[in-house]
């Protein structure tokens, strides 16, 4: 499926900001099972520095700043993104019981090393209620793919999704304990389950492809960005991808973004400035089919 995809973010301030230093993560990744066909990021006012660099993961990310001051910024990001993936359940992962073994066997230290999504990381902490959680979803001689569908299904069943119920800073163990959350939450939550038992789990955000209700006109910039969660079945098998918030595997609706151990590594904007004074801001998302 090829998409065109557009983001447009935009703040506002009540008072001149003096300066600032941002980065910025909302390029769609090159990866096997996606290819980004063209892409471009405008930002407004042009700033006085950038720099557009990958970072360890192989993340896009685009540093800009500004040395003066500036009543508003304003970025688009605008991608044509052909997605590739077949969503299946790996057959050849391996047992639940093999894996400190195939952990204690990788050497490999770079980006898609498992070892740097085993522990507990700035958003998502060890928590003993998620273990316990995760262990109840299990039965024995699952593959720990099997494991992973498993708990994210039994997960997408606990919670409720509710925008109104926690913010981007609500610590993972409170959404859980309130059963409630957004898409942020449930992964976050999923990737603790998940280490708990020792299996390495990563954050994913993306872009998500969403239908109108039957009968009614697809709205413009009614899409939305999303996070799903990314897992480690064994060396043969290699990494899935499942979305508790939709209880499915990442499919052809799901675009990639970027990868991180949680939130905090993938954030779509992040940076410091000097202002006094409140902001306002607005978001819109528009993912638009192509072709099959």
């Amino acid at each position: 499926m090829i998409y065109d995809v557009k983001l447009h973010i935009a703040y506002q301030y009540a008072n001149s900001a003096i300066g600032g230093r941002h980065v910025v993560c909302v390029m769609p990744m090159d990866l096997p099972s996606q290819r980004v066909m063209a892409s471009l990021l405008d930002i407004t006012p042009r700033p006085e520095e950038r720099l557009d660099r990958q970072d360890f993961f192989g993340n896009r990310i685009t540093e800009f700043a500004f040395r003066g001051p500036h009543d508003s910024v304003a970025f688009t990001m605008k991608a044509r993104v052909e997605r590739l993936v077949s969503p299946a359940v790996p057959r050849n992962a391996i047992v639940l019981p093999a894996m400190q073994a195939a952990l204690i066997a990788q050497r490999d230290l770079g980006p898609d090393s498992p070892l740097h999504f085993l522990s507990a990381s700035a958003r998502v902490p060890r928590d003993r209620a998620m273990t316990a959680f995760a262990l109840g979803a299990l039965h024995p001689d699952m593959t720990v793919a099997e494991a992973i569908v498993a708990i994210g299904s039994a997960l997408y069943r606990h919670m409720k999704f509710d925008p109104k119920a926690t913010t981007v800073d609500t610590p993972a163990t409170e959404a859980f304990a309130k059963r409630q959350g957004v898409c942020q939450d449930f992964s976050h939550i999923m990737i603790a389950c998940l280490r708990g038992i020792g299996i390495p789990a990563g954050y994913v955000s993306g872009f998500l492809r969403t239908l109108p209700p039957p009968g009614k006109p697809r709205l413009e910039g009614a899409d939305a960005m999303h996070a799903w969660v990314r897992a480690w079945c064994g060396a043969e098998a290699g990494w899935i991808e499942f979305d508790p918030t939709n209880d499915k595997l990442a499919g052809e609706d799901h675009i990639v973004v970027a990868y991180g151990r949680d939130y905090g590594d993938v954030a779509p904007i992040k940076g410091i400035m000097r202002i006094s004074g409140g902001q306002k801001s607005e978001q819109a998302v528009d993912v638009i089919p192509l072709a099959g």
